[in-house]
């Protein structure tokens, strides 16, 4: 299995970086997960990947580590 740092970008005003932290959580805890994301693998290569809600969602309801061959 591969390896993949993935990054979420949020534009925050804030006085410091530890609010700036806590103004993207508390936003992502009130609204529905973003779905732009910016993913590097192990070989350092970056994509950015923007997903579609309704499938993303479908995903997110299904327990995908019962089944090894979904992984």
């Amino acid at each position: 299995m591969q390896k993949f740092t993935v990054t979420i970008t949020r534009k925050i005003e804030a006085d410091s970086a530890d609010e700036a932290a806590l103004l993207v959580y508390q936003e992502l805890t009130k609204e529905p997960a973003p779905l732009r994301y910016a993913v590097r693998d192990e070989q350092d290569v970056m994509t950015d990947v923007t997903l579609e809600r309704q499938a993303a969602e479908e995903f997110a309801e299904i327990d995908h580590t019962a089944d090894p061959g979904n992984w």
